[in-house]
């Protein structure tokens, strides 16, 4: 069916038709929400605010724009609307009893972090970029990534988004936020300062291995030997010296092998068993993480790693909460 046929169907009030236009868009609309907000649900929550508007306001569209740019203008500013109402996730207070944390290296500013499924990014990070995108789409979903965009401030994160990552000209950017083509220059000049500060510096040695590689295997394989026969010497040495530890919402953040190691020892040493699920996150590996208690094989949260090199470079744990998002369950059946 013509795409202008399609179009008229759907400004007339046809659903279908307008499902058959916006459908190709859905998940890559669900990516951009996610990177501008962090967390799953939240980009989730605006995207059906974004399809509900656009369908309200379909009638409006005067195809100067494209539809894809028209969608992308919408749910750019739901997710600004999102951000300054700023009712987020609250951090949380360490709560594993009998076990005492070591002191942070520091607490972490964004407790509202939730990971990302890579079942839901078929299609959505292989889209056509604009000619002026400077980030890789992989690199552009990682939780160090996507942390780091937590940080700008509201109109910087939807130029850089806008600009960097998807690469939108400036007077289209401008076109969306309703503002001046110097005012995007000015706003991506500093939210590129800013993402330089917060983002990790990488060598050759230091990128990932490609995932689902016989190398990512590999080591993936060596941690979930290590953490499943609880051998801290075994995970500590598969941590890079610099390593980083968060666990959103819980603000605390560990940096360097030492302290990492020695926030797991007591973990370890409390003779609590453990099984990982694997699966995948921000096109990392990761792991629904399953405690052995006496009433079952019970889910207690979510591992996502960042490989650097033939090393693990990040752990980000999640709650348990976030498990039904991966399809995983919340209890395993008996024991394996």
């Amino acid at each position: 069916m013509a795409r202008t046929d399609l179009m008229s169907r759907a400004q007339a009030g046809d659903g279908e038709a307008f499902r058959a236009l916006t459908e190709p868009h859905r998940r890559e609309l669900q990516v951009h929400c996610y990177r501008m907000l962090g967390s799953f649900q939240d980009a989730e929550d605006a995207l059906q605010d974004t399809m509900l508007a656009a369908w309200r306001g379909l009638e409006r569209f005067d195809g100067r724009a494209s539809l894809r740019t028209w969608l992308y203008r919408i749910a750019t500013n739901r997710c600004l609307d999102a951000l300054r109402s700023a009712r987020r996730r609250p951090a949380k207070q360490w709560d594993i009893p009998g076990i005492e944390p070591p002191e942070p290296t520091r607490l972490g500013e964004v407790p509202w972090l939730e990971p990302y499924p890579d079942a839901l990014l078929d299609g959505a990070i292989s889209v056509p970029l604009g000619p002026e995108a400077r980030y890789e789409q992989t690199e552009s979903i990682s939780l160090a990534f996507v942390t780091a965009l937590q940080i700008l401030p509201p109109r910087q994160l939807a130029v850089l988004i806008l600009r960097d990552v998807l690469g939108f000209h400036a007077n289209e950017v401008a076109d969306m936020l309703d503002t001046s083509v110097e005012s995007v220059k000015s706003a991506l000049k500093r939210a590129r300062a800013g993402m330089q500060h917060r983002l990790p510096v990488t060598t050759a040695r230091d990128q990932p291995l490609a995932g689902n590689s016989p190398a990512e295997d590999a080591i993936v394989a060596k941690f979930v030997s290590a953490y499943e026969s609880a051998d801290i010497d075994a995970l500590v040495a598969l941590l890079t010296d610099d390593v980083f530890l968060s666990m959103p919402p819980m603000p605390l953040e560990y940096q360097g092998r030492a302290i990492v190691g020695r926030f797991f020892a007591p973990i370890f040493g409390s003779g609590q068993r453990f099984e990982l699920v694997p699966t995948r996150a921000n096109g990392q590996p990761a792991f629904g993480i399953y405690r052995h208690t006496p009433t079952g094989i019970h889910g207690s949260g979510l591992f996502v790693l960042a490989l650097a090199g033939d090393r693990i470079g990040a752990m980000t744990v999640f709650e348990n909460t976030v498990l039904p998002t991966f399809g995983l369950p919340p209890s395993l059946p008996g024991a394996r």
